[in-house]
């Protein structure tokens, strides 16, 4: 048996756990030795039955007397009672609604015990405490204690959990394993940077993480893992800029005049930002090696505006242009604004989505598109992941090809590598591109500069942080219960002034600790739609029957969807009901008021998101974070959220509030959450990257550390590119 060994393999694990490990991601033995803890329960305490207090948790060891079940009439609830015996005297232990264990602790059994000791009446119990059988009761250390324990009598790993799966089966599962092959396991991590950095090794890591001789030795324990995990990210994003250096690209001049006149021709100014970040992106569009640049703005701060100028300048110099967007509503939006804007310049832009396609907004067969983009015709295409995916044909020419495409800008998703760009680039020869295109990409969602530097270390970054002038600034306020109907009353004040409502609806998640799978998502995606339809059923029936309610979710087909928006946008409809799947791209200046029920279920960046989706006209808008939370108990990212404007410093105390782990699309990556966060601590990150740029300087293919660059193929691998 080895890391790699399947979890099919490993004793004691039978089908159901298999298919409930599966649901977890877990799937070999490496993925449960590094399925860490997320806290420890100390039941190191361990004391005489003669000193126990109200209190704890206590932990004893002892014989146990008798055990016996009772029935409690008025409360129809089952008591196990038992007491337990030691040198020092007894004490009395009661377990609730847990029968069964008088099958399994009997009498004259030796057992620890671990937990709070309720006093009352005068008497003293020992409540629902864990158990633990002592095999051996002679196997004692000097003063008394059986030390050897799993469940008890220590410090004792709580790990993430799934319905079926506990944190005791896991300690039950994985301490022999660790025990049988905690010093076969290589460890990747340079022994210099170990020393240097005073690390516990990977094989006492492993056990100090798992079963902790002390708070503080698990504490070096995640010192050592957080490190190596950032390490290891570092690594990958740093060897992605080196690779992306040795590649080439269309070197794409500036046409100054034009630019210019394009600029001024605009029906309003832009923001010094813009004109900074463009700037940025033509300058390194200049060079014939890639541009890989990052392009961060609050909603409505204008980014879309420097890609429709990085496209014209492609344009004007003979080349071709592709912008991906997440959903088809944002292709959609993308292809209506750059029609908009290029109106009176004579380029051929077309949209591509899995199951339409346009050009000068003329619908064409997929087909013509396809034709009129390779031979250079289009100049350009805006579309879904359809711009990177064959159809599901025997056709070989049924793909996206290019003439000579320059420029992609994509939007919201930052993973992009070299292999996406040169798919983009094919040819349909068989052969690698000569040259690769330059690589815009564009988030509304503000990253601390922490993240910045460990998950996007491979980009520049331009900012906008300027809102353009004439904006209001949208009012925040939360409505705890006592205060909806009053809420109520404005929105319907808002729609007699002619005013429209966005109405997002609770984000339905898994359970806490249970790991994304497609399975789940789906899951997800699907209770997310009935929490939508409840809503509006509510919201159309009982609160607003005299006005125009509309319903969007990311189940609904494709014409519904748009017909919807269209009569969204129309002023057909008052108030839409929505998930938080679609709001991403929908563009309705006449809507000022967003309404999020359930706010306290978002994360902040999400939460300004949707708030973004509001105050696009001159109109005064408005947030109302619905949430069934007191006054006195609301949650620190709403308060947040109403006293800061700014995304770039939400950004910071949002990652101060829940840690990383919350930006879009970061969870993807599979980072384990003791290293999301160290990520909030610009000193361990920094010195991560320090340690990472040495090695690769000093070997830049990993040749003199075969296991670091085995981790790191491992590595990316697992993360999210596309």
């Amino acid at each position: 048996m080895n890391l790699s060994t399947p979890i099919e393999q490993i004793p004691r694990i039978g089908p159901q756990y298999q298919k409930r490990l599966k649901r977890m991601g877990i799937k070999t033995v490496r993925d449960l030795f590094f399925h860490f803890p997320h806290r420890y329960e100390d039941f190191s305490n361990i004391i005489p039955t003669s000193q126990a207090d109200a209190g704890g948790p206590f932990c004893f060891q002892g014989k146990i007397l008798e055990i016996r079940n009772l029935r409690t009439f008025r409360r129809k609830m089952i008591i196990t009672q038992a007491t337990l015996a030691d040198n020092s005297g007894k004490i009395k232990v009661i377990w609730f609604n847990q029968p069964y264990l008088i099958n399994t602790l009997k009498k004259d059994e030796f057992v620890c015990l671990a937990g709070k000791v309720t006093k009352k009446d005068g008497s003293k119990y020992l409540s629902n405490p864990a158990y633990e059988k002592i095999s051996d009761p002679n196997s004692v250390s000097k003063n008394g204690w059986q030390q050897d324990l799993t469940h008890t009598g220590r410090l004792i790993p709580v790990y993430p959990e799934t319905e079926g799966v506990s944190s005791k089966w896991l300690r039950f599962i994985i301490k022999p394993l660790l025990t049988k092959l905690s010093d076969k396991i290589p460890d990747s991590l340079p022994e210099k940077i170990i020393k240097e950095n005073n690390f516990l090794p990977l094989q006492k890591a492993l056990w100090q993480i798992h079963f902790p001789d002390s708070i503080r030795k698990a504490g070096e324990a995640k010192r050592r893992f957080s490190f190596e995990e950032i390490f290891t990210i570092s690594l990958f994003v740093l060897r992605e800029r080196m690779k992306l250096i040795k590649e080439k690209a269309m070197a794409v001049p500036i046409n100054v005049e034009f630019i210019k006149k394009f600029t001024e021709g605009l029906p309003f100014n832009l923001t010094n930002d813009q004109r900074k970040s463009a700037w940025q992106a033509l300058k390194d569009m200049e060079k014939n090696r890639p541009m890989n640049r990052l392009l961060e703005g609050d909603v409505g701060s204008g980014k879309t505006m420097v890609a429709i100028i990085a496209a014209l300048n492609a344009v004007k110099a003979s080349y071709q242009m592709a912008f991906m967007a997440p959903t088809e509503i944002l292709a959609k939006q993308h292809f209506k604004t750059f029609s908009q804007f290029l109106e009176k310049i004579k380029i051929n832009i077309g949209l591509i989505t899995g199951k339409e396609s346009y050009f000068k907004n003329k619908k064409i067969p997929r087909k013509e598109l396809l034709e009129k983009t390779k031979n250079g015709e289009t100049d350009i295409l805006i579309g879904t992941h359809a711009l990177i995916q064959n159809q599901k044909t025997s056709r070989k020419d049924f793909g996206v090809k290019f003439k000579n495409l320059a420029l992609v800008v994509i939007d919201e998703q930052h993973r992009f590598g070299v292999e996406q760009r040169a798919r983009l680039c094919h040819t349909g020869s068989g052969g690698y591109p000569k040259t690769i295109p330059h690589l815009l990409s564009m988030t509304a969602t503000p990253i601390p500069r922490t993240l910045a530097l460990t998950i996007y270390g491979d980009l520049d970054i331009s900012l906008i942080q300027e809102l353009p002038k004439g904006r209001k600034k949208i009012i925040t306020k939360v409505i705890p219960p006592q205060k909806r109907k009053e809420a109520y009353g404005f929105i319907r004040e808002q729609i007699k002034e002619g005013r429209q409502v966005f109405v997002i609806c609770p984000r339905i998640e898994p359970a806490n600790n249970l790991q994304l799978t497609t399975n789940n998502l789906q899951l997800m995606g699907w209770a997310e739609v009935k929490a939508v339809k409840k809503e509006f059923e509510k919201l159309s029936k009982e609160i607003f029957p005299d006005l125009k309610v509309g319903m969007l979710h990311g189940k609904m087909k494709t014409e519904e969807k748009e017909e919807i928006m269209k009569k969204f946008k129309k002023d057909k409809i008052d108030i839409l009901v929505s998930t938080s799947v679609v709001e991403v791209g929908i563009d309705v200046p006449n809507a000022s008021v967003m309404m999020i029920e359930g706010a306290e279920k978002f994360g902040l960046a999400q939460l300004h998101q949707f708030r973004g989706r509001v105050g696009r006209s001159v109109f005064q808008s408005y947030c109302l974070l619905f949430t069934e939370m007191s006054s006195k108990t609301i949650n620190a990212r709403l308060r947040a959220l109403v006293s800061c404007e700014n995304g770039f410093e939400l950004a910071e105390k949002d990652l101060a509030i829940r840690g990383p782990g919350d930006f879009s699309g970061i969870r993807q990556w599979g980072i384990p959450d003791l290293a999301m966060a160290s990520l909030k601590d610009i000193s361990v990150v920094e010195k991560t990257r320090e340690n990472a740029k040495e090695i690769l300087v000093e070997d830049p293919e990993l040749k003199n550390y075969p296991l670091l660059r085995e981790k790191l193929k491992e590595f990316s691998q697992r993360i999210h590119l596309e």
